[in-house]
């Protein structure tokens, strides 16, 4: 994992936990890759996932059955697909709008765009 510095580790983590979700590799109610395994895994101390889970878990797309572990709650898939729709609607669409206007997109460049991501979708 290459970590950036815009964001702290603990969230780059949160975020490649909750691509993993929306991705089906960690379906609702799965159990979630121990503290120690994933601090291995990213080469982090388990503080640093600790804090990981507490975000996730306060979000509510995580929880921890006591003794047991965390699991993916049955609702996260659809908690993390809304957060990432409203981060990209806020904070990336309108730099892609403008990078458009710029460009001089048309409608029919952005038309044959959304073809060719719905052809590539559908393979």
């Amino acid at each position: 994992m290459e970590f950036q510095s815009t964001k702290g580790i603990f969230q780059q983590i949160a975020d490649n936990i909750s691509h993993r979700i929306l991705e089906g590799k960690l379906p609702p109610g799965e159990r979630v890759p121990s503290v120690r395994d994933l601090a291995s895994e990213f080469e982090v101390n388990r503080n640093t996932l600790l804090r990981t889970y507490s975000i996730l878990e306060e979000s509510g797309i995580i929880i921890n059955k006591r003794g047991i572990g965390f699991f993916v709650a049955e609702n996260a898939p659809e908690m993390i697909l809304a957060a990432e729709k409203s981060f990209f609607f806020e904070n990336e669409l309108p730099g892609l709008m403008q990078k458009a206007k710029i460009l001089k997109l048309t409608n029919a460049d952005l038309i044959d765009l959304l073809n060719l991501l719905n052809e590539n979708e559908n393979k």
